[in-house]
Order: structure tokens, then sequence, then C-alpha cells
């Protein structure tokens, strides 16, 4: 092994909002808190989710290519419908696509993610 994932960080217009968003959806805590960069981590470590401020930033759009989705999230709740409403009470929005396991939403910045059973 070479190294160890730290962080998973998202491109984004407002840093502050977008890691308020997954602070309720994660239960990360703020690790760093600056004007272009928010870090969250679990309370004693492991991998990092982090926002950074793009100027002139475009969201991706899914489930169409013209600007891709790059990445995204795969979240593991164990009730799709009740983590779909709590989701959706805290920002995100319905991409409109979902399997028996699997439905996918959009952050506040338009990102991507799943919630999965």
């Amino acid at each position: 092994m070479i190294g160890e994932l730290r962080s998973v960080v998202l491109d984004c217009p407002d840093p502050d909002s977008l890691a308020s968003f997954y602070e309720q959806l994660l239960g990360m805590e703020r690790i760093i808190n600056e004007d272009d960069w928010v870090a969250l981590q679990k309370t004693g470590g492991g991998i990092r989710v982090a926002f950074q401020q793009v100027d002139d930033y475009t969201p991706p759009q899914w489930p169409g290519q013209v600007v891709p989705q790059q990445s995204h999230f795969d979240i593991r709740v164990d009730d799709l419908d009740a983590g779909e409403a709590q989701v959706l009470a805290i920002g995100a929005r319905d991409a409109g696509y979902r399997e028996d396991d699997f439905r996918v939403f959009l952050d506040p910045a338009g990102h991507p993610f799943c919630l999965v059973s």
C-alpha cells in the first residue's frame, strides 16, 4: 500500500452552506472552517469530506454527460423512505431516478448522491 484515502473533496460555489448540508447528512463535524475551504470528519478520525470554493462553478448534470458528474457518494440507510424524507428536509433535490435498492438525489450545489439500502 502506498497510502490511504484522507479526503474526498467537492468543488462548489459556497463551501460553508454545502458543508452544513453534509454535516446533517453524514453526522460529521467541522475540523477546518475557512472562507474557501471547509473539511468535515467524524469524531475520532477517519476519512474527511471537504468542500473547496470554485469561482464560476458549474454543477454536474446527471444523468447527462454535458457536464459529467465525475464522482458521487453512495450513502447507506436502513430505510429508503425515511432517508428520502430526511435528505429532502435538509435541502437535497430528487434527481428523479430510483430503483428498488437506491435513489438518486442532488445536493444543494448539484452534486448527485445516492441513498442505498
